[in-house]
């Protein structure tokens, strides 16, 4: 496979690069072997490999955190090609530029030459917008790369994703940022000057991302200058800035980790349920959204394995509207903690989807005559309220009569499993069949 000569130096060689650009610009890499943290798309075998080899780039989205090399790629694939580069970003894209870019890649198309048109942030084009590519890119005028921090199936068209093969970027772990690492030391000529704790607390701080690491790591060496001195974590901490977790309320952040909390309260986790509550605390999330869905959980997985879990949890809700943050939300980590560490039972969130079923099915079936009302002498002669038998006059307080539709076969709803407080609602259940039976005979 060939490589076009489309960056000007290699990341190897300092010589001639221009020190006012950043770092992460100076260290970018040149050759698809250079990406790190991208091991499932690079390497031998691996889907973006055997498309270069291929020598044929198809049209792409790719979806990854910042800071993963969406741009660098983008860039990197089209040097192993004949097409002509060209960018836009849809924050600063809009009708005009698309037009534009589309008539320079007809006219070079008729000139025998593609063109590989790169999106940034392709996201943020609007309905009509996204239609506008698929002309372009079905007769082949343009292969697109489009890049996104959103989850495509949310966030583009259906016909635009289906033209084009989704990619998705990791963030970068520890093992990558290691690499990048290297890279700056080999560069800059020298270890980088913190201590081995400091170094820890700097990869939490990139939080995946690479171009941010490697301005962490920049800001250091300006800092530190010539000393080669370690710098400690209270030395580290008072140079660089903490940076806001990477979470938007209304994206797909959002979604990730709600679900995270939740599913971590349905297995019995209270550390995990805390940590993640604390993840969305720390982005910004509305505590009152919190409240609401662990309300949600009490009822959905612990019902009434723990009756006293939904009361609570309402109570907790309150009291944070009373107290306000931060104090309040040690209420709301009280409840999550209830949660996760109470008896578990979805009996009754399954019992009411399969009453829901089964209501949506049987229509407008009336109940028996015997369990209605009859306030006019019409409704009396007709038989409604005949045969009726008050519970609390029966033996034990319990008639057996059937209150489901005569034309309807009794079902069971709710099977409560043989845990927490519905252990007690079980055997009630049993002992109620067993007088219901009695009475058959």
């Amino acid at each position: 496979m060939t490589q076009n000569n489309f960056f000007e130096t290699s990341t190897t060689e300092s010589g001639g690069q221009d020190e006012n650009r950043p770092l992460a610009d100076r260290l970018r890499p040149a050759a698809i072997d250079e990406i790190v943290g991208q091991d499932h798309l690079i390497g031998e075998g691996k889907p973006l490999t055997r498309m270069i080899e291929r020598g044929h780039i198809p049209s792409l989205i790719l979806w990854g955190p910042p800071g993963t090399g969406k741009t660098t790629l983008a860039r990197i694939l089209s040097s192993y090609t004949d097409l002509h580069f060209e960018q836009l970003s849809a924050i600063f894209s809009g009708v005009k530029e698309l037009r534009a870019a589309f008539d320079q890649a007809r006219m070079r198309k008729q000139n025998g030459q593609g063109t590989l048109l790169f999106v940034d942030e392709i996201h943020r084009f609007n309905k009509s917008q996204q239609d506008a590519f698929l002309p372009v890119v079905e007769d082949g005028t343009i292969t697109l790369i489009g890049a996104t921090t959103e989850n495509p199936s949310f966030e583009l068209n259906a016909a635009l994703m289906s033209r084009a093969q989704v990619l998705v970027l990791n963030r970068l772990d520890e093992t990558a940022m290691e690499k990048l690492l290297r890279r700056a030391e080999d560069y800059m000529g020298r270890a980088l000057p913190v201590d081995e704790e400091a170094m820890r607390h700097l990869y939490a701080m990139a939080d995946g991302d690479g171009r941010y690491f490697l301005s962490l790591v920049e800001r250091i060496y300006d800092f530190a200058g010539e000393a080669d001195d370690p710098l400690h974590l209270d030395a580290l901490q008072s140079v660089l800035q903490k940076r806001v977790p990477l979470y938007d309320k209304g994206e797909e952040a959002h979604y990730n980790l709600i679900s995270a909390l939740h599913k971590s309260v349905r297995g019995s986790d209270p550390d995990a349920a805390l940590y993640w509550m604390g993840r969305m605390l720390d982005g910004g999330e509305d505590p009152h959204f919190i409240a609401r869905r662990l309300v949600r959980m009490a009822s959905e997985d612990i019902g009434n394995a723990d009756p006293q879990a939904l009361p609570l949890c309402m109570s907790a809700w309150q009291s944070f509207e009373r107290l306000g943050s931060p104090e309040g939300e040690l209420a709301l980590a009280q409840a999550v903690v209830y949660l996760a560490t109470a008896p578990k039972s979805n009996a009754v969130y399954t019992a009411y989807k399969a009453s829901r079923r089964a209501s949506a099915q049987t229509g407008s079936l009336m109940p028996p005559k015997y369990i209605l009302n009859a306030p006019t002498n019409l409704m009396k002669d007709i038989g409604y309220g005949d045969g009726y038998e008050y519970d609390h006059d029966a033996d034990h307080a319990f008639s057996g009569q059937n209150y489901f539709p005569d034309e309807m076969e009794r079902p069971q709803f709710y099977d409560p499993p043989d845990r927490g407080f519905e252990r007690e609602i079980n055997k009630r259940l049993s002992y109620w069949q067993k007088l219901r039976e009695s009475k058959k005979r």
